[in-house]
């Protein structure tokens, strides 16, 4: 049986030098969504834009459901957010008819609510331009590479590793809590939880393409085209497979016009093509368990981008201090950013 281990994810740049503490204080780890669009002011779904800090974003749903009196399946959310950090984000209450709630009476410590909007579609998970940060990392045991790393990303990215938040791994709980779960169940464990089990499944799945990201990155092939790569169109869900390696590609590549990608393993056929489908099938024998796993839960085979490439990327070095920031498309990790600029994992 497999072990699902998170400790051989390599770095693009090699292991940085380097180190420092992160979330030291919530402020030091800010997250803004970035909805990328107006609520249009009429229907049934109110939504709320709201700060908050120590709590996570699960707990607050809860709390919104009790609140309003509603099931929780009428409390939803475009993406889960950190425990510890100041976070900004959305959360859509399903609210049929003209009724209104007293949103100054809602007292929950470490949440403010911010605005009040009406729209007429629900809030979906994912349903997001992208997340803004500002990560400020304190007590820098020196800036040795750190702007040099920083200007290499801004111009390459980085692998587009899940992060550790995805495995339960946080700087409070290094159990991963979502991965033993994930362990159990291959082990034939049952998990009983509905939300446990999702996240159990979320994080099996975000395993396997890790491991294609590595697999990927320790053959220096991270920005190299396969003949028959899956390519997306940046900002979209188009793709196509590469049919010759040539310099159009690859100037396509460096500009992040298109971005080469792996599986997000499901049932049916990859959607890759000669060598490089032959090369994610060698992969993926070597875990057939998780495979079958997978495909036996009823995920249908998908894709993401294996680069990563911050946007408006800028940051300032002073007093032992590094202040970052930055935006990524919906689903993808600040940390994994961060963790080939400078090393938090001992200090976090």
């Amino acid at each position: 049986m497999v072990e699902l281990s998170i400790d051989n994810w390599g770095y693009w740049q090699g292991k940085p030098p380097a180190t420092g503490a992160l979330k030291a204080h919530p402020e030091d780890f800010v997250v803004k969504e970035v909805l990328g669009y107006e609520p249009d002011g009429q229907g049934e779904h109110i939504y709320l834009w709201v700060e908050k800090s120590g709590l996570n974003t699960a707990y607050v749903a809860e709390q919104l459901a009790k609140f309003c009196q509603l099931p929780l399946r009428a409390i939803t959310y475009a993406g889960r957010k950190d425990k510890h950090a100041l976070t900004q984000q959305w959360f859509g209450v399903h609210m049929p008819g003209k009724k209104g709630f007293d949103w100054d009476k809602l007292n929950l410590a470490g949440l403010i609510v911010l605005e009040v909007h009406r729209h007429s579609k629900k809030l979906r998970v994912g349903n997001l331009k992208g997340n803004r940060f500002e990560l400020t990392v304190r007590d820098l045991s020196s800036d040795d590479q750190i702007q040099q790393r920083l200007e290499t990303i801004a111009q390459h990215g980085v692998p587009n590793y899940f992060g550790p938040q995805r495995f339960g791994e946080t700087r409070h709980h290094s159990q991963g809590g979502n991965l033993a779960l994930a362990q159990g169940m291959l082990n034939g464990e049952p998990v009983r939880n509905r939300n446990k089990r999702s996240m159990a499944i979320s994080a099996l799945r975000s395993w396997l393409f890790n491991q294609y990201v590595e697999q990927r990155r320790s053959e220096n092939k991270l920005d190299q085209a396969l003949l028959g790569d899956v390519c997306i169109l940046s900002g979209s869900n188009s793709f196509f497979c590469v049919q010759q390696q040539d310099t159009d590609i690859a100037a396509r590549l460096a500009s992040d016009d298109i971005k080469l990608s792996a599986p997000m393993w499901g049932a049916g056929e990859l959607a890759s093509e000669q060598q490089a489908k032959q090369y994610e099938l060698g992969v993926a024998a070597k875990y057939p368990e998780v495979c079958s796993a997978l495909a036996d839960l009823g995920l249908k085979q998908e894709r993401r981008a294996i680069v990563l490439k911050p946007q408006d990327l800028q940051w300032q070095i002073e007093s032992n201090t590094l202040k970052v920031q930055f935006m990524l498309p919906a689903g993808c990790f600040a940390t994994s950013v961060l963790r080939e600029v400078i090393n938090t994992a001992e200090t976090s």
